[in-house]
């Protein structure tokens, strides 16, 4: 019995990993494994002018291989994915760590938040052409099925994406369970479609020398660099392995990566290089011709599935990016719906979602092909991608401490490379580009003009605050009549009246035998334990500062945290607690601290948002809210 008992304990620790892996191949590796649906049909076909000839095709394989390995394989398994926020990843976790590690220089800090968040905010333009490009390609294949029907390609797009943001509302926990299964068995594909076409020309496989590459540079020295807009399309969906180390771990998401995802894409390319060996006209789609005749139809279904799981991916990152946001300040407070009562991650944020499922629309019936959108696909990703190499090098240098003659030269070979990308990615601006990077400046204004204009609120607030001893002072001289309960105004100075409060007690000409002024403050690590979770302070003639501590992770609930009290005369029950809050109007006006334009947005951001009833899960019944008009 106990050895029967033992081997079922290993049989379980061993299908751990395993369930692990299968689980993120299925949710971080959809994006990039769906790239070879369209990757080298843009290469050949997208109006570059490479030749499809030997060299041509060898070159533009070398390239492919090589990117993924320097800039998946290198830099972010074996490097970025070691910048973890205390498990966490993304570039709201990374742009914290930048700022803890840039804390002693103001400045750089100052820039470097800056950059996270264009980084961020550009990761919502590409959030938009992501599901677009994938489903489009997919359903594509359908014009090679089936004769006659290319004009029902954007309809039945647009049904499988509009499909695909209606379910968001109901979670993915269930559809989830498939995700790891189907997309292994889309790698599996991949990698049989690829041997099938090595098998007929495996001469393709000299591509694996990188001398390739560099005399296609050598050759074409104006066409190398320019391809390059078109082979990171390789690369698409590598920022997902960062941002989704905090569901996964750092190890099965590497194991996943070279044990199945990286050969799987690399016999994949090399079989549609084969094939264009053999039959350069094949360059129209590549991808679907190298299939054999009869399993052209399961393949498109399985492509779209993929896709769909691709696209589903990008946009739970979306919701978890948002949610990192708010909690940190740069986004204005939204109503975050939990759609699993297991896995905490499993969000649900409605404006989000619909904003996102909007500007896919518009891709679609504005580029109609995964051709033409593959031509404005590239500037957000390259974008992201530079500006995480620019923030993990002041982890690097700053909070880690490496030694700069073993970092500067790695960072260097990243910086040069990602420019590249960048570069080669710019002239799509003028190639409808210019929709993700617009998205992404209109998303990066209305961060910083929230976080700015939050910040003039505070000050402005603050011309008037009354400090705390000193009021205390006054009611020891002249007692006001107190009933009984526990009063909690929540506000953001430790050392002055809350503007709530001082309303209450010219309304109602009272004050509660408990007066607790509660500051709830965000931390830039993700998670912060119970222990570290509660602060108190008393000042006498019963009041209490209490100082709570949430991650950008963490819900921060209030009433949950204050059951954690350790005073015995501090009485937190739920019928003898209430809650005061105080909701600003802002009025845009000609004060310094910015202009009037920016102040009627924040205005109107402020109006909008969710307000700390929601937020902090505070009970409907037992919540009072006072008002007071400000001038920005």
């Amino acid at each position: 019995m106990v050895q029967a008992s033992s081997q079922a304990n290993a049989g379980q620790t061993a299908a751990k990993p395993l369930s692990l892996l299968v689980a993120a191949v299925g949710v971080v590796y959809g994006d990039i494994g769906t790239s070879p649906l369209y990757t080298l049909k843009e290469v050949f076909s997208g109006g570059y002018g490479v030749p499809v000839n030997h060299d041509g095709v060898l070159g533009i394989l070398a390239l492919i291989l090589w990117s993924l390995i320097w800039v998946v394989s290198i830099k972010y398994v074996l490097f970025i994915l070691r910048a973890d926020n205390q498990g966490e990843g993304g570039i709201m976790a990374l742009t914290a760590l930048a700022r803890r590690a840039a804390a002693p220089y103001p400045r750089l800090r100052a820039l470097l938040v800056v950059f996270g968040l264009f980084g961020a905010a550009l990761f919502y333009g590409d959030s938009m052409i992501t599901p677009a490009i994938s489903v489009l390609s997919a359903v594509e294949g359908m014009q090679l099925a089936f004769d006659g029907i290319d004009h029902w390609v954007i309809p039945v797009a647009l049904v499988v994406l509009v499909a695909l943001f209606l379910i968001q509302k109901h979670g993915t926990a269930r559809i989830g369970i498939l995700f790891g299964p189907v997309m292994v068995a889309w790698f599996v594909v991949l990698a049989a479609l690829g041997v099938h076409g090595i098998v007929q020309r495996p001469e393709v496989l000299q591509a694996l020398n990188p001398i390739w590459a560099v005399r296609f540079f050598i050759v074409h020295p104006g066409m190398g660099v320019a391809i390059l807009g078109a082979v990171v399309l390789a690369l698409t969906g590598a920022e997902a392995l960062y941002a989704d180390m905090g569901h996964f771990g750092r190890k099965p998401i590497a194991r996943a990566w070279f044990a199945l995802v990286l050969p799987a894409l690399v016999l994949n390319y090399f079989g549609q290089g084969a094939l264009l060996l053999e039959n350069p006209e094949a360059a129209r789609n590549p991808f679907y011709l190298l299939a054999p005749g009869w399993a052209l139809v399961p393949l498109v279904g399985l492509a779209t599935l993929a896709t769909v799981i691709a696209s589903q991916a990008v946009i739970s990152g979306a919701f978890s990016l948002t949610r990192q946001a708010i909690q940190l300040g740069y986004v204005p407070r939204m109503q975050i719906q939990h759609t699993s009562s297991d896995e905490q991650g499993q969000i649900y944020i409605g404006a989000v979602n619909w904003s996102l499922m909007v500007g896919v629309i518009l891709l679609v019936l504005g580029f109609e092909s995964s051709g033409a959108l593959a031509s404005a696909y590239g500037v957000a990703v390259t974008g992201t991608m530079l500006i995480t190499t620019i923030l993990v090098s002041a982890v690097m240098l700053l909070l880690w401490k490496w030694p700069p003659l073993l970092a500067v030269p790695v960072l260097l070979g990243f910086l040069f490379v990602d420019g590249l990308f960048f570069a080669a990615n710019v002239p799509k601006v003028l190639q409808g580009g210019a929709f993700p990077v617009l998205a992404g400046i209109a998303l990066f204004i209305l961060m910083t003009t929230w976080k700015r204009g939050k910040q003039i609120l505070v000050e402005r607030l603050d011309e008037g605050a009354l400090p705390l001893p000193v009021f205390i002072a006054s009611i020891r001289v002249q007692p006001p009549h107190r009933v009984e309960g526990t009063a909690v105004f929540l506000t953001a100075r430790s050392d002055a009246v809350p503007h709530a409060l001082l309303h209450n007690m010219l309304h109602n000409q009272v004050l509660h035998r408990q007066v607790v002024l509660l500051t709830v403050v965000n931390e830039d690590s993700p998670r912060v334990p119970p222990q570290r979770r509660f602060e108190v302070e008393g000042y006498g003639e019963g009041f209490y500062r209490v100082i709570l501590h949430f991650g950008f992770m963490d819900e921060p609930d209030v009433p949950a945290a204050l059951k954690l009290c350790h005073l015995d005369e501090l009485d937190f029950s739920p019928m003898r607690t209430t809650y005061f809050l105080s909701r600003e109007t802002v009025i845009a006006s000609k004060l310094v601290g910015m202009s009037r334009w920016r102040g009627v947005l924040f205005a109107f951001l402020l109006k909008n948002a969710n307000g700390n009833l929601r937020f902090f899960n505070l009970p409907l019944n037992r919540v009072i809210e006072l008002g007071t008009q400000v001038e920005i």
